[in-house]
């Protein structure tokens, strides 16, 4: 009697696969040994950057702790992290406050016209 493989019996149906070997798959072609350190480098960068931005961010909002919220607030207010970071979604980050200016009620003619204070026509003399 013939043994079964891992495979099953014989002509189950299934293709054969062929093993591809690391040398076949060609993403680059040769990688210099300073690169993962350059790109270690970046990411340390931009990690130190977020959290203490972050950081800021929290303490402004007297809170001890960086939450998501903070995380979204300092990557929308920053113009070169708001850049990088367009097309993401922070969770449970929120939204950037944002009051549109037709919808803020109009200021009245009556209330910019009269003065605040009456003005002092002359400066009492200064005592020698």
């Amino acid at each position: 009697m013939e043994k079964k493989g891992a495979r099953g019996r014989r002509g189950s149906g299934w293709p054969k696969k062929k093993p591809v070997s690391r040398s076949k798959r060609r993403y680059l072609q040769r990688i210099g040994t300073g690169a993962p350190v350059y790109m270690v480098a970046v990411l340390e960068y931009l990690a130190a950057e977020v959290l203490e931005l972050a950081g800021n961010a929290a303490r402004n909002n007297k809170k001890n702790r960086i939450i998501l919220r903070h995380v979204l607030l300092v990557v929308r207010n920053d113009k070169e992290l708001g850049k990088l970071l367009s097309g993401i979604t922070i969770a449970h980050g929120g939204v950037i406050p944002n009051i549109n200016l037709i919808l803020l009620p109009k200021k009245t003619e009556k209330a910019s016209k009269e003065p605040k204070s009456p003005a002092k026509a002359t400066k009492s003399p200064k005592k020698a």
